[in-house]
């Protein structure tokens, strides 16, 4: 997959997987834990260190190091460190499988995943998902939805936005006009346009298409949506058009919401930091900056205590002031 250079995790040097392992079993040997050395390991080394500490540690102790982690751990310091212990390539079918069984669907993973990832990775989820699960992600998808949210995450799910390759300015304004009609203009909205359009042009042509619709309608096309429309379709066309003006700060908004107010989404929080950690974390720390008027270091800190501040801070990586 694509080479990532914004991340806030990135490999150890030196690295040694067996010293690592060892260091880890006498962390968590005998009476109580050692969690500052389990912690300090596991943020510091990226995914493909720790799966390799995984495969010394079982081969110094026969141990199973995840099945430890679990037995020693608790709440949702555990949960981190078990997350950030799953294999990057399984880490979005693993989030996705887990947002549609059993009773109830997370909808909210199912948008956070969708609309953010490009078409190259949606391709690989889809595969992943089929290898691990021996089951088809879309239909799946499909079973656990309905209405214009189904069809837009199908659309998603198709990974065949138009790929980049220079703007027609003619196609710009068709679109814009389209939408402006399909939206402002009629009573109840054609949500099928903003889905047609929405999910499978290209990125530069709906930056554009949204700069249009703003000359032409007086909106913006985030007002439009929430206005004309409600529910997990709204969240959805938001979550996109959010995405294609800027995947980074379309998380840092997702990790603001998640600890802004009363009680934090720690399973957002921890599935954002994880899965964007050797990504473009450091870009979302900038717009998290540019945006909130404090740094993600300290709305961490001010809203989450103990070994999982301790360990988030690790993953952050820095503060932005």
């Amino acid at each position: 997959l694509l080479q990532y250079t914004r991340g806030t995790v990135t490999a150890f040097a030196p690295f040694d997987a067996r010293a690592d392992a060892e260091a880890l079993r006498k962390a968590m040997k005998g009476l109580g834990t050692d969690e500052e050395t389990v912690l300090t390991i596991l943020t510091t080394r990226n995914n493909a260190q720790r799966q390799e500490i995984a495969s010394a540690f079982k081969t110094l102790f026969g141990r199973d190091l995840v099945d430890d982690l679990k037995s020693e751990l608790t709440g949702k310091f555990e949960t981190l460190m078990v997350s950030l212990m799953r294999p990057a390539y399984i880490f979005d079918a693993h989030a996705l499988k887990h947002a549609i069984k059993g009773a109830g669907t997370n909808e909210k993973v199912l948008t956070e995943i969708l609309a953010s990832r490009t078409p190259a990775e949606v391709q690989h989820i889809k595969q992943v998902y089929l290898q691990e699960y021996e089951a088809n992600l879309e239909d799946k998808i499909t079973g656990e939805t309905s209405g214009h949210f189904q069809r837009l995450l199908v659309v998603l799910l198709q990974a065949n936005r138009d790929p980049d390759v220079g703007v027609d300015e003619a196609l710009v304004e068709q679109d814009a006009q389209v939408l402006f009609r399909a939206g402002e203009l009629k009573w109840g909205t054609d949500e099928e346009k903003f889905i047609t359009i929405l999910g499978t042009r290209s990125v530069s042509h709906l930056r554009r298409v949204f700069d249009k619709y703003m000359t032409i309608s007086g909106f913006q096309i985030e007002e439009t949506i929430d206005r004309e429309t409600s529910g997990d379709l709204e969240k959805l066309l938001l979550a996109v058009v959010k995405c294609i003006r800027s995947v980074p700060a379309y998380f840092a908004e997702t990790l603001y919401h998640s600890m802004k107010g009363a009680g934090t989404d720690d399973d957002t929080l921890i599935r954002v930091m994880v899965s964007r950690s050797e990504i473009d974390l450091l870009d979302i720390r900038q717009e998290f900056r540019k945006n909130f008027a404090k740094s993600l270091y300290q709305m961490i800190q001010k809203d989450t205590s103990g070994d999982y501040r301790k360990a988030l801070l690790l993953l952050c990586g820095g503060d932005d002031d």
